[in-house]
């Protein structure tokens, strides 16, 4: 769930609110893949309908008060709230490592010397 890194950019713009509802809404309604929890998501519809006059974004049109007092979003969704969320579900998602995979090699190296050079590693039996 992205409620804490959500509420992160809430706090720096109230205005924020309105593209995360519409794509929280879009995630829950249409992909059956809530991106906020129930409770986030509901205290944040609250949190709108109390500072709807003061919260200004250009998709605000396509949320009514009464979508905000049922908790939910059934209305008609801005061409740019899928796209949106797909941008904000690759964005927050956990980096995955590469891993270095080890080389095992095939067979045991070739022995290159031959003989040459076998004296100089004879120590002798002393």
């Amino acid at each position: 769930m992205l409620d804490s890194y959500a509420q992160e950019v809430f706090d720096k713009n109230i205005n924020m609110m309105v593209p995360y509802y519409l794509m929280a809404s879009y995630a829950y309604y249409k992909q059956d893949d809530a991106i906020f929890s129930d409770g986030f998501f509901d205290e944040m519809g609250k949190i709108m309908l109390k500072r709807w006059d003061e919260i200004e974004h250009f998709h605000k049109e396509f949320i009514t008060k009464d979508d905000l007092t049922a908790g939910t979003f059934l209305g008609k969704y801005p061409s740019r709230v899928e796209g949106g969320l797909k941008s904000l579900r690759e964005e927050t998602a956990p980096k995955k490592r590469k891993r270095n995979k080890k080389v095992k090699p095939k067979s045991p190296p070739a022995n290159t010397m031959g003989n040459f050079g076998m004296e100089l590693f004879d120590f002798g039996d002393d």
